[in-house]
């Protein structure tokens, strides 16, 4: 993700092919999801965001090594939670109470040995809150207008991309390196160029109610949570001994290595958004 050189933490493939990669993935997918969320109801982007929620669950339960039952039972609480949000959004806390609750009764029944069960419990619990509890924010942006989704992408991507770029070739000031040893405070600041820069083109596209201050402060914020939400990710990875999530997309990692960023910067822009009167 942001400021990597060569292939995510791992290094496995020349940088030439990992750019061309990040390159041709972009071509494809931003274009068809500009198409699917500007051109269909919000309900297919439930869909959508549902379907990526359950893979990235997949993905951070497989690191945390929870007991296949639990890691099915969490999925599938996970998928209620978006569709409660979405649905009935007065409902959406008894749900994940509710949830919590399912998964520490289930944990009681699986696995007699108490060893590891506030562990197992908490991982469970924090993957609710961690992938469709942070998610979830982007469906009430959806049901403000999908050029909100398409901003908060178009940001995000722009983000990750320029600090893909900037942390590879200018790059020399360590971030965090206690956490991903390859980010750098110039991959940061550029992160938060490519916000703006993502904002201004949403802006001058589609979104030209948008006015120029309010631009630079989404894309600015954008930007940032796109940083915290990557070193997060990182975070956990580190502790599970892993280098990516998975290997879904080529080149990439895992579907949680894309989503990482966007995870925090939804809230982070929703939140600002009714902040400033935007939705």
């Amino acid at each position: 993700m942001i400021t990597r050189e060569g292939k995510g933490d791992s290094g496995v493939l020349p940088r030439g092919q990992m750019h061309l990669k990040r390159l041709v993935i972009a071509l494809i997918l931003v274009p068809l999801l500009f198409l699917y969320v500007m051109y269909l109801p919000p309900e297919y982007f439930l869909f959508l965001l549902t379907f990526f929620s359950t893979l990235g669950m997949a993905e951070f339960y497989a690191m945390s090594r929870i007991n296949a039952a639990l890691k099915y039972a969490a999925i599938a609480c996970g998928a209620a939670i978006m569709f409660v949000f979405f649905m009935a959004k007065g409902f959406f806390v008894h749900v994940l109470v509710l949830s919590v609750l399912v998964l520490a009764g289930l944990r009681l029944v699986i696995q007699r040995n108490p060893g590891a069960a506030v562990a197992d419990v908490s991982a469970a619990a924090f993957g609710l809150l961690y992938i469709p509890g942070l998610l979830v924010f982007q469906l009430d942006l959806v049901k403000a207008g999908p050029q909100w989704i398409v901003l908060l992408y178009a940001s995000v991507w722009a983000a990750d991309s320029m600090a893909f770029y900037v942390g590879t070739h200018l790059g020399r000031r360590k971030l965090y390196p206690e956490i991903s040893p390859n980010k750098t405070v110039e991959g940061a600041a550029g992160s938060v160029v490519g916000g703006i820069l993502g904002a201004a083109l949403i802006k001058a596209v589609i979104h030209q109610e948008l006015s120029f201050g309010h631009m630079i402060i989404t894309g600015a914020v954008i930007g940032i949570a796109t940083v915290v939400g990557d070193l997060v990710e990182s975070m956990f990875k580190r502790d599970a001994g892993i280098k990516d999530s998975g290997s879904i997309v080529p080149g990439h990692g895992g579907v949680l290595d894309k989503m990482d960023g966007v995870t925090f910067a939804g809230p982070a822009f929703y939140f600002l958004c009714l902040a400033l009167g935007l939705i």
